[in-house]
């Protein structure tokens, strides 16, 4: 197994961070356009086995040897750095402000962060806002597609799943930086690999969100699906659309407690139905 591999597998669990922004949302209805379920539970299954036995394990050993202060700074300049993902796909969006806003972002970070160690762009009021590839399609009309768990990469879409390879190869620093060097005894994947392990390390955080669920999988599935919404529409998704991802169609007399409960029979039905992934 190469570490380029180790690497999407962490980079998609720092998906898992963005559970504790969904914790305060309302319970969805359960999503039944998942035609691939089996062979994604399947996946599922084998990438939790492999986070067990290897990228937790390394995840919580840096943070036993790392303080609070050095994390912070580990990640601020991960994101500065990887900025240019972000502003490359603001101009693909047509959305020069943005571009011009990251960009100011990234040079700020970049001078008098030292490096983008530290981050006086946001002490100055300039926001961090972050997008992709898939982003960009979506914000060009092409529709989300199957939900997909693959393999070493984890939860994505048919439509999400183009933005690892046109962000790595063509906007991504670190990759650039890597195919353009040579080093010795697989170096070059150093970078990436401290990053991703310092990911994996912030969403230890949140796992209690996934650990409580009925249905992991399930969970993650659908915190997946309504982080990139909310992605979409910049944090701000139209009513009628948060109504259809809720479930509850502007429904006044909503019980969320109801939801919960016809949540849970749905998972435990399905999970019945389903096949042992042994």
């Amino acid at each position: 197994m190469s570490l380029r591999t180790h690497f999407n597998l962490l980079k998609r669990g720092a998906a898992l961070a963005a559970i504790m922004l969904l914790a305060g949302c309302t319970i969805a209805k359960p999503r039944t356009d998942d035609p691939m379920e089996h062979f994604n539970r399947k996946v599922y299954h084998f990438n939790d086995q492999l986070d067990q036995a290897i990228i937790r394990p390394v995840a919580v050993g840096y943070r036993k040897v790392t303080n609070p202060p050095v994390r912070r700074s580990v990640s601020d300049f991960y994101t500065n750095i990887r900025m240019p993902i972000t502003i490359a796909n603001d101009l693909l969006q047509a959305r020069p402000i943005r571009a011009v806003q990251g960009t100011g972002r990234f040079l700020v970070n970049l001078t008098l962060g030292i490096g983008g160690f530290f981050d006086p762009a946001s002490q100055i009021g300039i926001p961090l806002n972050e997008t992709d590839f898939g982003i960009t399609l979506a914000r060009w009309g092409v529709p989300e597609g199957d939900f997909l768990m693959l393999p070493f990469v984890g939860p994505t879409t048919v439509r999400d799943v183009w933005r690892l390879p046109v962000d790595s190869y063509f906007f991504d620093p670190l990759s650039y930086y890597s195919r353009n060097h040579s080093f010795k005894a697989g170096q070059y994947y150093l970078p990436q690999v401290i990053y991703l392990v310092s990911l994996r390390a912030r969403a230890i955080d949140a796992e209690s969100f996934l650990q409580s669920a009925y249905d992991p999988y399930a969970f993650l599935r659908d915190a997946y699906r309504q982080q990139r919404l909310y992605q979409l529409y910049d944090g701000n998704p139209p009513n009628d659309v948060i109504e259809q991802m809720q479930g509850n169609g502007g429904d006044q007399n909503f019980d969320p407690d109801q939801l919960l409960k016809e949540q849970h029979d749905w998972e435990r039905k399905n999970d019945s139905s389903t096949p042992t992934n042994n």
